[in-house]
């Protein structure tokens, strides 16, 4: 006895082993994860990232759903680069000091000059536009813009609806 195999059963057998269902193969590889782990960590976009390699960003989500740890280093890149950016902020908004090093031209005789680079301490003052942007988003219930409607003595808007009827004499 012989039996006969159809298309749909076979694809059936296939996409159970996880494999592809046909059509062009994945030009996902494993040692993407790092590049992108880096890329991300950059702060490129999902944009920027399916452009470097060359495919559409609908691609790339897809690798992300094809592929768990592509996913968990693009993840893990975004929230490094996110870390970072919130770490700045902060000190933006409650103002820093650093070191900075400066070169400056020292004349030491007639024809003799030499550049002598000389460590100088800097303060930023805290900045009053990082500080509201950062309350804002992080206490948003007390720093929110906003804008409440109330009616006379603080209670609620009335509404007044008025309906005139005119009676226009044909003549």
């Amino acid at each position: 006895m012989t039996t006969k195999t159809t298309r749909s059963a076979q694809s059936a057998k296939t996409s159970a082993k996880g494999a592809s269902n046909g059509g062009r193969p994945s030009k996902y590889k494993p040692e993407y994860d790092e590049q992108a782990w880096r890329l991300c960590v950059l702060g490129a976009t999902d944009a920027e990232i399916a452009d470097f390699f060359g495919v559409s960003v609908r691609t790339l989500y897809r690798w992300k759903v094809e592929s768990e740890t592509f996913c968990q280093a693009l993840n893990i890149g975004k929230e490094h680069a996110d870390a970072r950016v919130k770490r700045s902020l902060y000190m933006r908004a409650t103002g820093y000091s650093f070191t900075e090093q400066q070169a400056f031209k020292v004349r030491r005789g007639p024809n003799d000059e030499a550049v002598e680079v000389v460590d100088v301490d800097r303060h930023l003052p805290p900045d009053t536009t990082a500080a509201i942007f950062w309350l804002k988003n992080r206490d948003p219930k007390n720093w929110r813009d906003r804008i409440e409607h109330t009616g006379a003595g603080g209670g609620a808007i009335q509404t007044v609806s008025r309906i005139e009827y005119v009676v226009v004499d044909p003549k």
